[in-house]
């Protein structure tokens, strides 16, 4: 029998859930936050020295996929489901000045949390956007990565996600996220193309050779 989804009541929760994580990082969650599990996850601490500590403390993420991103000075990246920007400033230490990272969020204190932080870094490459990662606030054809880490197993249309992925990718653009499976706690990282002249459906996405 099919389990329907009160879409509702998920999104209560979910950003009840993320406000606290904003502004209570140091709470009792039934997940792990912060450095310490960015670096069990692979970060490189001495990247991590480079974020904003605020940003890390909140980190909630499920892998690491940088090295899959493969980010270049000077590109464009969106990432969906930003929460407090660790992964925003990580990915902005990577495409430089002349690049731009956009965060789409749609927690109102994960956005005045990151917010601030890019303020007060002055990381003026970076801009977090209030949105929903079914409905990417962003120009089709814009970005030449897509990240995403530990939210689209929280999000209950989860194709039209991936299609939004597609859209707003430029040809040849590549797609980088880490989340949980539903068939249990493994955890998985993928670098994908979207193949050419895609539709606003996400096609077949192309996992590439790299991808665990």
């Amino acid at each position: 029998m099919a389990t329907t989804v009160d879409v509702q009541e998920l999104e209560v929760k979910v950003k009840d859930m993320y406000r606290h994580v904003a502004e209570e990082p140091a709470g009792d969650y039934h997940f792990e936050l912060g450095r310490p599990l960015a670096e069990r996850l692979g970060y490189p601490g001495d990247a991590l020295d480079g974020v904003p500590e605020g940003a890390v403390e909140s980190f909630a993420g499920v892998g690491y996929f940088f090295d899959l991103a493969e980010l270049r000075p000077g590109e464009t990246v969106i990432d969906l489901g930003s929460g407090s920007g660790m992964d925003v400033f990580f990915a902005a230490s990577q495409v430089g000045p002349e690049g731009r990272v956009i965060g789409i969020d749609f927690t109102a204190e994960q956005l005045a949390k990151s917010r601030r932080l890019a303020e007060e870094a002055s990381l003026y490459q970076v801009e977090f956007r209030e949105g929903r990662i079914e409905d990417v606030p962003a120009q089709d054809s814009s970005c030449d990565c897509v990240i995403s880490n530990g939210v689209i197993n929280l999000a209950p249309d989860k194709e039209r996600v991936f299609a939004e992925a597609a859209s707003v990718l430029r040809p040849g653009g590549r797609l980088a996220i880490a989340d949980s499976l539903a068939s249990g706690s493994s955890r998985r990282a993928s670098a994908v193309t979207p193949p050419s002249g895609r539709s606003a459906s996400a096609g077949p996405l192309r996992r590439s050779p790299t991808g665990a």
